[in-house]
């Protein structure tokens, strides 16, 4: 199978604007700001849902990132709307940081400071200043990167805690969410920084950003990959003694290019060097998660078991990872990997009905009954990301 480059961007480029299409038309909310916390599998809003700051910081990001790419001006008016609705509802301005979620209207509802959502909103602010030169946009990613350091930043062992309470005391329950552990450090938050502090070192490259993000450039290669299986451990305790087994093949996929990305932005050769060769690996690595159709399983618990599902979010990985992989190598079969993550994606993910895309398959591929179109969780993130990153690089090339 030969991919043909040009029909492939122009498939890209046209999906990920009616993804935003869908945002701007299905979540905003009218009566009460911001946007619906959740919308149902046929685009029912959930009423008094909540809304989490995960959702709203991905918003941002998401259209900031589409205007700084095709200087599309429709898309300021949904990132400007997203800005202000966090900068006025989450925003703690008595602590500092921002809240992990608040009611329907508005209200504070859950006050812990994950760090995870921290690191979501200097991406999206970082994104912001590059849309619309906010100051304030910038002003706000420099004191949250300023609290992070502050206060979740592990002087003794190095790396970033998961949770505190909104007064920055350790927090008993320190999960992202029910399905992980209960662990001080995590993969996923101290990936989800290094994407924030590298994004806000491209707006301000001070010192201080360039060396906390080399520093986890640093833990990446030393602490968090596993240097023999290619793959990433997910949770460790504080002093970074490995706590699972499990491989969540999304996840390392999406390390596999975003960590080369990072390495690139701050301009590190020892690291930039290190990351691409390692993308390579962990690419690799991951197609142990690919099926026969070209969809990526979910995950594969510490006991081997899989779980035979297929999520939106790790086929979008699965199509830029496999693209970076086919720029780095120039071997034509990365290429027809990501292809084919693209065919997997619009014949069983897309959803050509109610729009946008699917949570994800069952292992007989129909879609997942009772998860989010759009929620807590489903954003336009990853894929807008994926589809626009593409273009972009394609463009480079044609």
């Amino acid at each position: 199978m030969s991919v043909n480059l040009q029909q492939f961007r122009t498939e890209l480029d046209e999906e990920w604007r009616d993804i935003l299409s869908f945002w701007m038309t299905c979540m905003q909310d009218v009566g009460k700001g911001g946007f619906y916390g959740k919308l149902l599998p046929k685009n029912e809003v959930v009423q008094g849902a909540p809304k989490g700051v995960v959702l709203n910081a991905r918003i941002l990001w998401s259209f900031s990132h589409a205007y700084n790419f095709s200087a599309d001006s429709q898309y300021l008016p949904a990132a400007a709307r997203a800005f202000d609705y966090l900068c006025k509802n989450f925003v703690d301005e008595e602590f500092g940081g921002v809240y992990w979620s608040v009611d329907y209207s508005g209200k504070m509802l859950d006050s812990k400071k994950q760090v995870y959502g921290l690191g979501f909103c200097i991406y999206a602010l970082s994104e912001y200043y590059k849309a619309a030169k906010s100051e304030k946009a910038l002003a706000l990613a420099l004191a949250l990167f300023t609290v992070l350091e502050e206060k979740t930043f592990d002087p003794k062992k190095n790396g970033y805690f998961e949770a505190f309470a909104r007064d920055w005391k350790p927090a008993d329950d320190m999960r992202l969410s029910h399905k992980d552990a209960n662990e001080k450090k995590t993969t996923n938050t101290h990936l989800h920084i290094i994407e924030a502090y590298s994004n806000l070192f491209s707006v301000h490259p001070e010192k201080r950003i360039r060396d906390a993000t080399e520093n986890l450039l640093d833990l990446f290669w030393r602490r968090i990959i596993n240097q023999t299986t290619h793959r990433q451990h997910l949770f460790f305790d504080e002093n970074w003694n490995v706590k699972s087994t499990d491989i969540s093949f999304g996840h390392d996929i999406e390390s596999a290019w975003l960590l080369h990305e990072c390495a690139k932005i701050i301009g590190s050769e020892k690291y930039l060097n290190l990351f691409e060769q390692n993308a390579v690996r962990m690419a690799k690595a991951a197609l142990d998660g690919v099926d026969a159709d070209g969809g990526m399983w979910h995950e594969r618990s510490q006991d081997g078991n899989w779980l035979y599902e297929k999520h939106n979010w790790p086929q979008a990985e699965a199509m830029l990872g496999f693209f970076n992989a086919w720029e780095i190598t120039e071997e034509e079969s990365w290429l027809r990997r990501s292809f084919g993550s693209w065919e997997f994606i619009k014949k069983y993910i897309k959803d050509r009905e109610y729009g946008e895309w699917h949570w994800g398959v069952e292992k007989n591929r129909r879609p997942m009954p009772h998860e989010d179109k759009a929620g807590f969780w489903k954003c336009p993130y990853h894929n807008s990301r994926a589809c626009i990153e593409i273009v972009r690089r394609i463009d480079l090339r044609l």
